[in-house]
């Protein structure tokens, strides 16, 4: 095998293993201030550091990511719709949500 080969298949190696860790990292960044309003303002997760207390905890809400989902593209209660996020925004941050309760 070429070097060239073998340093491909490390950097595919690498980028496999470390994209759950990214994808964590972008829904924490967007739980904390990447969408406007915040989520961190109004939801407590521990995880990401948030206090907030106008909409419920979501660590003892524990959603799953369709439901976050769901919220962030219709809005659900006092919680408005987020359209200006991407479908590959709602999904990390699902996601991170869904992870950061179990």
């Amino acid at each position: 095998m070429r070097p060239a080969r073998r340093t491909g298949a490390a950097c595919l190696l690498v980028l496999g293993l470390a994209g759950p860790a990214l994808a964590q990292d972008e829904g924490r960044k967007l739980f904390n201030g990447g969408v406007t309003p915040s989520c961190a303002i109004c939801h407590t997760l521990r995880d990401a550091g948030a206090a907030g207390e106008i909409g419920p905890s979501l660590d003892e809400l524990k959603p799953d990511a369709a439901r976050v989902a769901k919220a962030l593209r219709t809005g659900i209660g006092q919680m408005p719709a987020f359209p200006q996020l991407t479908d590959a925004q709602v999904q990390a941050l699902a996601r991170y949500i869904e992870q950061a309760t179990r």
